[in-house]
């Protein structure tokens, strides 16, 4: 069956991925009248999460915030199906790194790196890194459950020079390469809600007291590398503008956790920014302590 699936839908990926600009998101225009108005994909959930994290918004606001939020997710997924045709030329031309230059002092420090982005804007497109550096680009990623798709994915990312590794196999893969002097940018998307059962650590994300992911972080001051985040902005429908922004080096010298609480505060200012591109349909406030301000009084 997950053989047969594949089949029948790859042509289908493939077809889209190879219209022009203008009808492509043409097509996300009809995809996000179904996911939002017909099927309302996760309506609650956007709704519930809006609600918690942007009370300084009125009820409009909030629901403008939805709206678009709406029309650029349907734009970011199938933007991940264009990346099975797109040319390096003009994926260069749509997402572009305004400091890329950084990343070659940090390969000059002899270390590998760990990069924290979140779901922000395009973490698909944040890939095109891999083809501008030296080291090895590594992603960390959940494998996907279709084993023929799961290859698929891999093999739009190599074509942009970066290897996927699946969250469970991390740590054996970034000890083996520490060991034998591999040097590497480990790409973590952070921003998201751990397990109950794996969550070491709690902090305040958008006013509520959250679990948090500490693996990078923890996986940094184990090998010592040095750690950076990187910032999306989305300029217009199909461009984006990433910005590397140091986190810390010598990221033993820092206490547990103060470098996680460093990156959550960044994709704070990125998500009260321009909410509407944050990755709204996680349940990413399913657990949550009490509010910041209730804490403080």
């Amino acid at each position: 069956m997950q053989l047969l699936a594949f089949l029948l839908i790859y042509p289908i990926l493939w077809c889209i991925s190879i219209l022009p600009f203008p009808i492509f998101y043409k097509l996300s225009d009809v995809v996000c009248f179904f996911v939002y108005r017909v099927f309302g994909y996760r309506k609650k959930t956007v709704r519930k999460n809006l609600a918690m994290t942007l009370p300084h918004l009125s009820d409009k606001e909030r629901l403008d915030v939805e709206k678009k939020f709406y029309s650029h997710m349907c734009d970011m997924f199938l933007e991940m199906i264009k990346t099975m045709t797109i040319s390096d030329k003009e994926i260069n031309r749509r997402f572009v790194i305004t400091n890329i230059e950084l990343l070659s002092e940090y390969e000059a420090k002899g270390k590998s790196v760990v990069l924290m982005c979140a779901h922000y804007g395009s973490w698909e497109w944040l890939i095109n890194i891999a083809k501008k550096i030296n080291f090895r680009s590594i992603a960390i990623y959940k494998r996907i459950g279709n084993k023929y798709f799961d290859k698929l994915i891999r093999d739009i990312r190599s074509r942009l020079n970066a290897e996927l590794v699946e969250t469970k196999k991390t740590v054996e893969l970034m000890e083996y390469n520490a060991t034998r002097g591999i040097k590497a940018f480990y790409g973590f998307a952070s921003d998201q809600s751990p397990q109950l059962v794996k969550a070491k650590y709690w902090d305040d994300f958008m006013g509520y007291e959250v679990p948090v992911y500490t693996g990078a972080e923890m996986l940094a001051k184990r090998l010592d590398m040095n750690m950076v985040f990187v910032k999306v902005r989305k300029l217009k429908r199909g461009f984006y503008e990433a910005t590397i922004m140091p986190l810390a080096e010598n990221v033993r010298e820092y206490p547990d956790y103060e470098i996680t609480s460093m990156f959550l505060r960044e994709v704070e200012k990125q998500i009260l920014e321009q909410p509407e591109y944050y990755f709204w349909t996680h349940k990413r406030w399913k657990h949550v302590g009490k509010k910041a301000t209730e804490r403080t009084n």
